[in-house]
This record gives C-alpha cells, sequence and structure tokens, in this order.
C-alpha cells in the first residue's frame, strides 16, 4: 500500500472550523497530559517511593527495584495497544479515549492511597506494580487513539494537529517538575517521605473527572464513520503493514529515550552530581516548558517543508552534541550547567518529535491508523524508554561512569536517523 493511498482519503475530508479545532486541541490535551502526568510523576519521586515501598539495606538496590517496576509496568503498554487500538478501529476514537482516561484515573488513585511497605508488608510494592500495570495498560491506547482523534477531525493540518500530542506531555512534564520543584523546597525529608509525596499523585486523581467530562462532549471523527470497519485490525496489520510498524518503532527511539532520561534527571542530579533534589526538577520544569510551546510550532513548520527534513537536522544535531551536554554537567556540577544541557537536550528533542505523529499517521490507512500507531508508539517506548531509568541506572552502578547516559542517548539517535532515512527511501516518507 503506498503513502498515497493511505493520504487520499484524508485530503477528502472535510476541515474542521477555528473554534471546533480550538476545542479539540483543548479536549484530547487535557485528557492526553493526565495520563502522562501520572506517569511521569512515578519516574520523578522514584526516590522516594523506592524507601516507601521497596526498602532493602542498600540504598541503589531499593532504587533499582523501583525503576524495575516503573519499567516492567510498561510491558503492558504493547498489549493496552492491541486491545484498545483495536477498540478504537473499531468502535471509534471517543469510545477508546473514554475507556482509558478512566482506567488512568483508577490507577493513579491506587499509587495516591497505598498504604506503606511499614503499614502493609509485602503487598504494598505487590499493589503498586498491578496499578503500574493498569496504568501501562491504559497509556497504552492512548498515543493511537489521541493522535487519530485529532488528524482526522483536520487532515489538512496533521503535522500542527499532531503535534499537540507531544506538547501535552511537555505540560505534564512541566506539571509534575512544578510539584516536584515545590515539595522537593518546601518539605522536610520526613514530611516528604512520610505523605508529601502522595499529593501529586491525588491531584492527578482529581483531575480524571475533568478529563473524562470534556471527552464526553467531543463529536466523533468524521473520517471514522465514513471509513469502511476492518473486521479484524490487529490481523490486518500484522499481515500487510509490518514494515510501516517497524519504521514507527524505530522513528521513536530517540525521542522516547531522550523523554525517559528527562524523568530520570532528578535522581541524576541528586545521586551523581551531587545538587539539591529541587535542582533537577527546575530544570525539568524548564524542559517542559520548552517542549510544550516549541512542539505545535514545529508542528506547523512541519506541514509547510516536510516532516523527514526538521527530524534527519535534529537528529544530527542531537548525536553530535547530547554527549558533551553531559561532559559539562560533570566537569561543573551546578544548577546553571545542568539548566544549559537539559534545555538544550529539550530543544533538539522537541523539534525532533513534533512531526512524528502526523508522520506515523500516514503510514497506515484509517481502517487500521489506531491501532499500527499504538502498537509502533508503545513497543517503542517500552523498549526503550520505559527501560531508560532502569538501563541508565545500571550503567552507571556497574561503569561508575557518569557519562554513560550521554553514549546510551548517542546509540539512540543512531537507530532513529537510520529509520527515518529508510522511510524516505522504502516508503516515500516526506
Amino acid at each position: 500500500m503506498s503513502m498515497d493511498s493511505v493520504t487520499t482519503a484524508d485530503a477528502l475530508a472535510p476541515h474542521a472550523s477555528r473554534s471546533s479545532v480550538s476545542r479539540l486541541i483543548l479536549a484530547t490535551s487535557i485528557g492526553n497530559a493526565l495520563e502522562f502526568y501520572d506517569l511521569i510523576v512515578y519516574g520523578y519521586f522514584a526516590a522516594v517511593l523506592s524507601r516507601t515501598f521497596f526498602p532493602v539495606h542498600d540504598r541503589t538496590v531499593s532504587l533499582l527495584l523501583t525503576l524495575g517496576t516503573f519499567a516492567l509496568s510498561y510491558l503492558a503498554r504493547p498489549i493496552g495497544a492491541l486491545v484498545l487500538g483495536s477498540f478504537s478501529d473499531r468502535k471509534g476514537r471517543k469510545a477508546s479515549l473514554t475507556l482509558s482516561i478512566g482506567m488512568m484515573t483508577l490507577g493513579t488513585a491506587m499509587i495516591a492511597l497505598m498504604p506503606s511497605y511499614a503499614a502493609i508488608g509485602i503487598l504494598a510494592p505487590i499493589g503498586v506494580f498491578a496499578s503500574r500495570l493498569l496504568q501501562g495498560f491504559s497509556a497504552g491506547g492512548e498515543f493511537g487513539s489521541s493522535t487519530a482523534f485529532l488528524i482526522e477531525h483536520a487532515p489538512a493540518r496533521k503535522g500542527f494537529m499532531a503535534s499537540w500530542q507531544f506538547s501535552s506531555q511537555g505540560a505534564s512534564t512541566l506539571l509534575a517538575s512544578l510539584f516536584g520543584a515545590v515539595l522537593t523546597s518546601t518539605l522536610t525529608p520526613a514530611q516528604l517521605e512520610g505523605w508529601g509525596w502522595r499529593i501529586p499523585f491525588l491531584f492527578g486523581m482529581l483531575i480524571g473527572p475533568v478529563g473524562f467530562y470534556i471527552r464526553r462532549r467531543i463529536d466523533e471523527t468524521p473520517e471514522f464513520e465514513r471509513a469502511e470497519k476492518s473486521a479484524s485490525p490487529v490481523r490486518e496489520l500484522l499481515a500487510t503493514q509490518k514494515e510501516r510498524v517497524l519504521v514507527s518503532i524505530g522513528a521513536l527511539v530517540l525521542t522516547t529515550t531522550a523523554n525517559y532520561m528527562l524523568l530520570y534527571m532528578p535522581t541524576y542530579a541528586a545521586r551523581q552530581l551531587g545538587l539539591a533534589p529541587s535542582s533537577g526538577f527546575i530544570a525539568t520544569l524548564v524542559a517542559g516548558l520548552i517542549m510544550m510551546v516549541l512542539t505545535p510550532i514545529v508542528g506547523h513548520l512541519s506541514d509547510k517543508v516536510g516532516r523527514v527534513r526538521i527530524m534527519l537536522g535534529a537528529g544530527v544535531l542531537f548525536f553530535a552534541t547530547v554527549y558533551p551536554a553531559f561532559v559539562l554537567m560533570n566537569a561543573r556540577p551546578s544548577l546553571g550547567s545542568l539548566l544549559a544541557a537539559v534545555m538544550w537536550v529539550a530543544l533538539l528533542k522537541a523539534t525532533y518529535f513534533a512531526p512524528i505523529p502526523a508522520l506515523m499517521s500516514e503510514l497506515f490507512p484509517t481502517r487500521t491508523r489506531t491501532t499500527g500507531m499504538a502498537l509502533g508508539y508503545n513497543i517503542g517506548t517500552t523498549v526503550f524508554g520505559g527501560f531508560t531509568p532502569l538501563a541508565v541506572a545500571a550503567l552507571i552502578a556497574a561503569t561508575g561512569n557518569n557519562l554513560a547516559p550521554g553514549l546510551y542517548l548517542m546509540l539512540a539517535a543512531v537507530i532513529s536517523l537510520f529509520t527515518v532515512t529508510w522511510a524516505r527511501v522504502r516508503l516515500h516518507a516526506r
């Protein structure tokens, strides 16, 4: 199936009005921001959660157990992608979005209200793991459904519309970082471990009904309602579109490893650089602001000059400069050097990943679009994203080299640059 045949139907879809576009972006972004905020908060408070739910004598082992739970929960995401993606392609984008946000809210509530290990013993880490599996399953269907929901309402502006998918993740980073910076600056370590860490999870739980309400007020996409439905989107996808799924996975490697390295940055700043805990949160707060603001601008630009050209330029710059950024942080550990390095990584990451949702949406026809995007995104995020904090922590522990994350990110850039070039040559991606 050619790219032209995939996008012909899209070009015929009616244009959404300015007011309806704004309402769609707001509704989808709030729900998406909530979903990813709940995931990010766990990573940001990994050190506190390790002592609350995984207490062992060795602090490094305790942290690795916490990050391992973070990583293993991502195994539920490809399953969620298949189940919720197929559900979306058969029953509608709105139905899938409503279901996923409800499950995410439940998972967040479980963590927010979970008694500590000291109170209920082994049931505490088991409960945290179960909640993370539920969150992972829910997030598995989020990307495909929300991206399809956006681009199918305004197909003439795919790059701009789909970029809000990642802009809202920048808002999630900003919000979670704000909680982290305020709580670590105003509470004592005992207060933070005793009850303070629950505040951001409670906030995530309370905003759930708001996103749920807004999403119920938005209409289904006209393109989905017109399209012929597949009896088995998963079977059709795996039988005819495996190469496109692999391209989706490879293109995501750079951005998802960078994203989860930023998520690990508060822990890295405190443990490897010896900075105050609030420093890492301040840096990631600025990174979230950059990603939130810059992503729609680059998405709009990708509609004008093409997705691949922007991604290749940003990827090459990322490969050439990410290791020196880690050298700078470690040579002069300070809030200033941390901010400089994190801001640069966030700038390149936002430029690279803004066109990705639109690029992925153009790889798949309407009848399998959500399933294809969800599967590609969640395999990539699981293998190269969810395991990044654990891999980075393990690499540093094994080698004693604080620069290991820079090398890890350079390898990710090589994989994605090769994949994007492949997409241009083999699939005629623009």
